[in-house]
């Protein structure tokens, strides 16, 4: 028994369907082997068991009671215990090939999502890697689940079709040109049914991608009155879907149809010439049993023979949408590294605007454009390598573009305005690296003042957070986003409008604990509040994209950097602390802020 999922699903050709699913094939080689080997021992029995049948009918008519009708008899019980034995156990390597193949497809797309950054959702709608994990890994999971059965029926008509020609070149005739051509037939309706599903599963997909943006953005829909006409697109795209399943319905009905009366048809035949061959005494009673009897069983392999071209049919379109998700291309750390990563105790430079964090300092970035300092902040975590080619950072006079990007992650860690939570237990949400013990994790919360979350859940740190941590207030929220990223204890952390969402109390506990718990860590903080810029160590203010002050709180107030610095830096606070003041009086959290 292996454990699933596999700690490294390993990489992958993208070159199109086939090759992904030759790939997956190799990656379980062994199990689907065994697969494979157990199907053709289960169904070479059971192709040899109408004959053995045969056997024993002309055994005792000729002989009665006699030795060759025991050991006709016994070799059937032999053939009957082997054949449960190998279809029991063959069954657990079908199962484990399907749940491979399928673990691996949604490692890989996992994978893909968690390393592209929003690349993934700039090329492919979301509904489309949604689908990928949901529908398209299970698909590709039937071929392999199909496979020991489908081997091992061609096997068995190949074992059939001998021993029938030893009976009588007649019926063996019949059963080696008739399966074939059931088959082509058969086959004939899979390339239509094949580009059907193709449509429906892009029609699926679109479906998918309404429903999630029309439920993440319910609430906003509600307040502009617009849930009645994403309501109607929604139903529209339901009916495309509902159209092409119909469609695709069609065509399988054919097939289903035609796999009953086609295999029925050809027993009809083969029964029909063995009972003429009969009666002029061609063939024995026992051959005309086992004539009989490989008539029946031919439908099963025929049956998997159709049932193996439906799942890669759908196999293969399901891996076409996997590729295409793999294709996508991450925003950073496409190309190797090309520099080694510097020693600690580096500065941090955002070199298009001068924005500078030197080690074991806590900066305070101040600009009248909230947007201007929260997308510097950003481009120093290197999250889009192409957009950010033209606006460098350097660590240590590196740039980040150059470095192993996993070096950069474990070294830089960017906190951004709008929070992010999954659903699970608490510890967990807040542990993301998997290395803090409870006794850091309660730390981490008290400096972001969260305690009160943990009475809100229902056991505490094992408390369950809902989807987007919908049952946490904005500020709740927000504080367990800031003890997440305190927790990880980076080099350099930046925090990008940490206390927008709380009150000036809260706040001003935070802003003095956060200051004291990264004092000799560097640490860059967004924000133009003055409760938390005066416990910085120094204020960076930035206009239009450039550095053109810095120094201390209350010395850019007095007027050290300039009387004009003075004037322009303080109405920036001012009309922030305005903000907060005008908050303060209707409510006790904030949801919202300007840096």
């Amino acid at each position: 028994m292996r454990s699933l999922p596999l700690a490294d699903p390993g990489t992958p050709p993208t070159s199109g369907p086939w090759p992904l699913l030759g790939w997956l094939a190799r990656k379980q080689a062994g199990p689907l082997t065994a697969a494979v080997l157990l199907g053709i021992l289960t169904f070479a029995c059971q192709a040899v068991l109408p004959w053995l049948t045969g056997r024993a009918v002309d055994g005792g008519l000729t002989h009665g009671f006699g030795r060759d009708l025991f050991r006709a008899v016994t070799g059937l019980v032999a053939l009957g215990l082997v054949s449960a034995a190998a279809s029991a156990i063959g069954h657990r390597f079908d199962v484990t090939c399907w749940m491979r193949a399928a673990f691996t497809s949604s490692e890989l797309v996992g994978r893909t999502a968690a390393r592209s950054g929003h690349a993934i959702t700039a090329e492919l709608p979301t509904g489309e890697v949604v689908s990928a994990v949901a529908n398209d890994s299970l698909r590709i999971g039937e071929m392999y689940a199909n496979a020991g059965r489908f081997v091992g029926s061609l096997v068995a008509y190949a074992v059939v079709a001998v021993l029938m020609l030893r009976v009588s070149v007649p019926l063996g005739l019949v059963v080696v040109l008739g399966l074939p051509t059931v088959a082509a037939v058969l086959g004939l309706l899979v390339k239509p049914l094949q580009r059907k599903q193709a449509a429906q599963r892009e029609a699926s997909g679109r479906l998918t991608t309404l429903g999630a943006d029309t439920v993440s953005g319910l609430r906003i829909l509600r307040g502009i009155g617009g849930e009645h006409v994403f309501t109607a697109r929604y139903r529209e795209q339901s009916q495309k879907v509902r159209a092409a399943g119909v469609d695709v319905a069609g065509t399988q009905s054919w097939l289903d149809g035609l796999q009953v009366l086609l295999p029925g048809a050809f027993v009809v035949a083969l029964v029909w010439l063995g009972a003429h061959l009969a009666l002029t005494g061609t063939v024995t009673p026992g051959q005309l049993v086992s004539t009989y009897g490989f008539a029946a069983f031919l439908a099963w392999p025929v049956q998997n023979a159709t049932m193996m071209l439906q799942a890669a049919t759908r196999a293969h379109v399901g891996a076409a949408k996997v590729v295409a998700v793999l294709r996508v291309v991450p925003a950073s750390g496409a190309r190797p590294a090309s520099a080694a990563a510097p020693a600690p105790g580096v500065a941090l430079v955002d070199e298009t605007s001068g924005v500078r964090v030197d080690t074991g300092q806590v900066v305070g970035l101040v600009s009248a454009d909230p947007d201007e300092s929260a997308a510097i902040a950003t481009r120093m975590g290197r999250f889009d390598d192409e957009a950010e080619a033209t606006t460098p950072v350097l660590l240590g006079g590196v740039a980040l573009a150059d470095l192993p990007k996993e070096e950069v992650r474990r070294r830089i860690v960017v906190a951004e305005a709008t929070p992010h939570l999954f659903s699970g237990p608490l510890v967990d949400e807040l542990d993301v690296r998997g290395v803090a013990d409870r006794t850091h994790v309660s730390h981490a919360l008290t400096l972001a003042d969260a305690h009160d979350v943990l009475e809100s859940l229902p056991g505490g740190l094992d408390g369950e957070l809902t989807e987007r941590g919908r049952s946490l207030s904005g500020g709740q929220r927000q504080r367990v986003a800031l003890a997440r990223a305190l927790l990880t204890d980076p080099e350099f952390l930046v925090l990008v409008e940490p206390t927008s969402a709380v009150d000036a109390h809260t706040e001003a506990r935070i802003a003095a604990r956060l200051a004291d718990a990264r004092r000799g860590r560097s640490t860059l903080v967004v924000s133009a509040s003055p409760v938390v810029l005066e416990h910085v160590d120094e204020v960076q203010l930035v206009e239009d994209g450039r550095l053109v002050a810095r120094g201390r709180h209350d010395d850019l107030l007095a007027g050290a950097a300039g009387a004009d610095v003075a004037d322009r830096y303080g109405r920036i606070v001012g009309r922030r602390l305005d903000e907060e003041r005008t908050t303060a009086a209707g409510g006790t959290e904030r949801t919202g802020g300007a840096a």
